[in-house]
């Protein structure tokens, strides 16, 4: 099975246009199956926070020197 993947906006007629490039790729009058994923705004605010808390987590008191050094 092939897969291609691209992002667009579902517009108020609900329909969804295949990029020419990826249309190219794939017979005519061939079934396809088409997958949706629809981002959740609290799930990326969630995903962003655990993101932001774990990269602070590694951060050490010792490498504070570093924010210490001039800027060039």
């Amino acid at each position: 099975m092939q897969q291609f993947e691209f992002q667009t906006v579902l517009p108020a007629d609900a329909t969804v246009t295949v990029p020419p490039e990826i249309a190219l790729q794939v017979e005519p009058n061939r079934p396809i199956r088409i997958v949706m994923l629809v981002p959740d705004p609290q799930e990326e605010h969630e995903w962003s926070a655990l993101t932001a808390s774990q990269f602070l987590h590694g951060y050490a008191d010792e490498d504070a020197i570093y924010d210490r050094l001039p800027i060039r």
